[in-house]
């Protein structure tokens, strides 16, 4: 079984991810990382020594690392337990909160908050193990091989800020009067609308409003509802029903919207109508 699996995105250098599948097989010193680290237990239990603290880890929980400060998480009596790790640059991280008015100035802040546990989320609004599982999505996302870019840009992003807004206990508010200007995102949507056979990147939307990542996608989001991403999906699955009621076959819908392949394009159209495009194109359900 390999040890380790690593992921990596030549046009999303602020992230990495490491797949641990059996931490009986890696067995770390003490150490610290130049980002700022969250890792999710996916299984079995461990410790994780955090600075002069010691704390019992297992599947569902959440673990956070500061830049360098030093940590490790080892095994317990040999048992079996495995984790996803994702390193987030801290300078990109430190203008994301600051454009989202979590923290005063464009210095980084540790976080003090080490873990998020099962019991602990639970008793948030979010719901059960919301932080967890969400988590959980947005590694799936960034590893899949269907998702475009702006898929795994907007997904990582949207999660990123909003856990950042969770833990200073702050709503969301950007430092330059909230929004980017109406204008600006009606262009975006707009650009979106035109762009429903191609795949579009988060940097020709940020371009085109002339602001950062973080700070479009939430400005979009308030405005519209939904990422970007989101939108584009939403868009592309409104033009697949009129070209499925024109009698149109489902693989030259799939290939015409730009989806992956017609698997892909099937299982967007479920998750968005609750029903397949076969059964939309045959008036059944």
């Amino acid at each position: 079984m390999t040890e380790s699996i690593f992921w990596r995105n030549a046009d999303m250098p602020y992230v990495e991810l490491r797949r641990v599948e059996d931490g009986r097989k890696v067995s770390y010193a003490p150490h610290s990382h130049k980002q700022w680290s969250i890792g999710a237990i996916t299984h079995g239990i461990s410790t994780f020594q955090y600075r002069d603290d010691l704390y019992p880890i297992k599947e569902t929980d959440l673990v956070m690392m500061n830049p360098d400060w030093v940590h490790t998480c080892n095994p317990v009596d040999n048992q079996p337990w495995a984790y996803w790790m994702m390193y987030i640059d801290a300078d990109w991280l430190t203008q994301l909160r600051f454009e989202a008015g979590l923290i005063p100035e464009k210095c980084w802040q540790d976080i003090h908050q080490p873990m998020i546990k099962l019991d602990q989320a639970s008793n948030q609004k979010e719901g059960n193990n919301h932080w967890y599982s969400l988590y959980c999505e947005v590694v799936e996302v960034l590893v899949s091989t269907e998702a475009d870019l702006l898929e795994k840009q907007s997904c990582f992003i949207d999660y990123i800020t909003t856990l950042m807004s969770w833990f200073s206990d702050a709503p969301q508010t950007d430092v330059d009067n909230a929004s980017a200007p109406q204008e600006s995102l009606s262009a975006v949507a707009e650009f979106l609308d035109q762009s429903l056979a191609t795949m579009p990147t988060l940097e020709n939307l940020t371009t085109l409003a002339n602001c950062s990542e973080g700070h479009l996608i939430r400005s979009f989001r308030r405005q519209y509802g939904l990422t970007p991403h989101a939108y584009l999906l939403n868009r592309r699955i409104q033009k697949s029903r009129e070209l499925l009621q024109q009698g149109i076959e489902l693989v030259d819908v799939a290939q015409q919207l730009a989806f992956s392949d017609q698997a892909h394009f099937q299982r967007t159209f479920k998750k968005l109508t609750a029903t397949t495009p076969g059964q939309y194109q045959n008036n059944r359900s």
